[in-house]
């Protein structure tokens, strides 16, 4: 009789563990697996994937300067003395005075924008009652607060290194225009290139 209830009770014990493993194997939390889904896509129960931002844009680095504009030719002597008979409309739609283009996200002036800032001095010499508005623009990456703030940077370095050579600083104006008036529309690294520039625009005579 006793053998038989010691036997009942142990039987009890072991189905009860058996029971309390099989609990605690139910309770397991899954295993995270990667999800299948692209972004933005449902997943099944109606929870939304997670949505992340695209990456910035690459810079433009060493040797990225394909597309980048030939420095222009310099006006020759001759060209330079039929200028005063031009008007002021005139000059501007075929300007004597080139843009200089910068790199991407600077305003540092390099050789070829020297080159050409040097050859615009000598313009002015020659025409001591130009006064000139450089304009300061910038490719349509970043934001519009960043662009004007970079354009501004950029007249002003032009305006700097014409100072420089010994051109009044009452002859400048500056105006930064940001990324509104591209030269080139286009979403490429050729039209990025064109769009950083300081532009001169004869406002006097």
């Amino acid at each position: 009789m006793r053998q038989s209830a010691r036997h009942v009770m142990n039987l009890a014990l072991v189905l009860a563990v058996v029971a309390g493993v099989a609990g605690c194997a139910q309770k397991r939390p899954p295993v995270a697996r990667p999800s299948p889904l692209g972004i933005g896509e449902e997943m099944p129960g109606g929870e939304a994937a997670v949505t992340r931002p695209p990456a910035p844009p690459e810079p433009a680095g060493p040797g990225a300067g394909a597309g980048v504009p030939e420095p222009p030719t310099p006006v020759v002597a001759d060209e330079a003395e039929g200028l005063e008979a031009r008007s002021i409309e005139e000059l501007n739609r075929d300007s004597p005075l080139r843009p200089v283009f910068f790199d991407f996200d600077s305003m540092d002036i390099n050789d070829t924008g020297r080159q050409v800032l040097d050859a615009n001095a000598e313009l002015l010499r020659r025409n001591p009652a130009w006064v000139v508005t450089i304009e300061g623009h910038c490719d349509s990456r970043g934001t519009a607060e960043y662009n004007l703030a970079l354009g501004e940077r950029r007249a002003l370095a032009a305006r700097d290194y014409l100072e420089s050579l010994g051109i009044p600083s009452a002859r400048f104006r500056t105006v930064s225009y940001g990324e509104e008036f591209p030269f080139d529309p286009a979403a490429t690294e050729e039209a990025f290139a064109r769009n950083r520039r300081a532009h001169f625009v004869i406002t006097a005579k």
